[in-house]
């Protein structure tokens, strides 16, 4: 729509094939409310190549590369490997990946400085955010170049700085693995989900958005982030996540996860609770976090409780990206969070929401160590960040934190 040329490489005809029927579909989806006429479809079809090599003749002519296969380190490494030594020294190099720090993509490049972060949100031609990863490296002139290209594609690009999860994964990381960790304490995951879609706002609930995310992608995100801030995760290795991959419910795409998916009307799959089914795995994952873990038992616990175990911590790593400069000011992670997770807008982004409805540093801070005390075996995953602690001292605002706090060790 853009008026640009595309080059889709596949690995066989059979992915390439489905890769163009899919931009086919989602195009033929706008002919059918009025956002496209027949002709501008037929069109911007022309202006898609399918390819299954990395052929000069093509990859020449190409000024900008983003890469979107699966969140493999040595699959990446190897294809920007490949890229280097086939594309123009001025085509830019980015990476669609949702996780991985940048610079251990660009590991087996010559010039690493190339690769750059170009982090869109599923589903790409739905949500509005574009996340632009810069590393210490990364020339400005680049970044430049893919803000423009972002705009020019009708994207809001924001750019963020180089760490596992950049900004807004890492900042919701927490999102999904609070959701596990009430579950396993015996709190209703259906419960959960309707407190934070129906009450809270999101657009849907964290099981039911693991389910639409896949449950081997969830499981092989979440470790990654286990992997890096072992101190701040909740892992189970019995828990719902690996159980459901073990049975291969992954959710949406096989018709089985949390819930279970059934065709509705107009072909919608319609979510049910199947508690028949998933009822026996969720006790697996609680008795095992409860005997092997040390989670707790929660007898009583409020709408208010869920909605704050919850964002609660999604506030405190808020606080982390801020002080450590992953993002330059508050507002960009509040855009960040509503264009991407589907924060609800009127909320006025997570920053935001956690300096006023939430009650501010102070009581975010000491709710945080009340449910640090409540899991001890996990209060890692609840202690207040330096960042925050200092703002509720000092009684300023999330917002304005960075003006009154040093990190002691910057990342940038």
């Amino acid at each position: 729509q853009a008026g640009m040329n595309v080059l889709l490489k596949e690995i066989n005809q059979k992915f390439l094939d489905a890769g163009i029927q899919r931009i086919q579909k989602n195009l033929e989806s706008r002919v059918k409310k009025g956002k496209l006429s027949e002709q501008q479809l037929r069109e911007m079809m022309s202006r898609c190549k399918g390819v299954l090599s990395y052929s000069r003749q093509d990859f020449q002519k190409v000024d900008l590369v983003i890469e979107a296969v699966i969140e493999v380190v040595g699959l990446k490494q190897q294809i920007f490997k490949d890229l280097e030594a086939i594309c123009r020294p001025d085509c830019i190099l980015s990476s669609n990946t949702s996780t991985i720090d940048i610079t251990l993509i660009a590991a087996k490049m010559k010039n690493p400085e190339r690769i750059i972060g170009a982090h869109f949100f599923s589903p790409a031609h739905v949500m509005p955010l574009l996340e632009i990863v810069r590393s210490n490296l990364t020339p400005p002139d680049v970044i430049r170049d893919l803000l423009a290209y972002g705009s020019k594609i009708r994207k809001t690009p924001v750019v963020v700085g180089n760490c596992t999860g950049f900004a807004v994964n890492r900042v919701f990381f927490p999102y999904t693995q609070a959701a596990l960790l009430l579950a396993d304490a015996g709190v209703d995951a259906f419960r959960i989900d309707n407190v934070i879609q129906r009450i809270f706002g999101m657009p849907i609930g964290p099981f039911r958005l693991t389910d639409l995310v896949g449950g081997d992608i969830s499981m092989h995100v979440g470790g990654n982030f286990v992997l890096s801030f072992p101190e701040r995760t909740y892992a189970n290795a019995r828990g719902l996540i690996p159980l459901l991959n073990e049975k291969k419910w992954l959710g949406e795409k096989t018709g089985r996860g949390v819930y279970r998916y059934d065709k509705g009307d107009k072909k919608r799959t319609k979510a049910v609770k199947d508690l028949e089914a998933i009822g026996p795995v969720m006790k697996e994952s609680s008795a095992h976090a409860q005997q092997h873990l040390g989670v707790p038992h929660l007898l009583a616990v409020s709408d208010r409780d869920i909605a704050e175990m919850i964002f609660f911590p999604v506030v405190n790593e808020a606080c982390r990206v801020l002080a450590e400069g992953i993002v330059d000011k508050a507002k960009d992670m509040d855009i960040a969070s509503v264009m991407s997770m589907g924060f609800p807008a009127y909320r006025g982004g997570i920053v935001h929401w956690g300096d006023n409805e939430a009650g501010g540093a102070a009581h975010v801070a000491a709710r945080l160590q009340t449910f640090a005390q409540m899991f001890p075996q996990q209060s890692g995953f609840f202690v207040p960040c330096e960042y925050l602690l200092h703002c509720a001292y000092k009684g300023v605002p999330l917002s304005e934190g960075q003006g009154f706090y040093t990190p002691p060790t910057p990342k940038l």
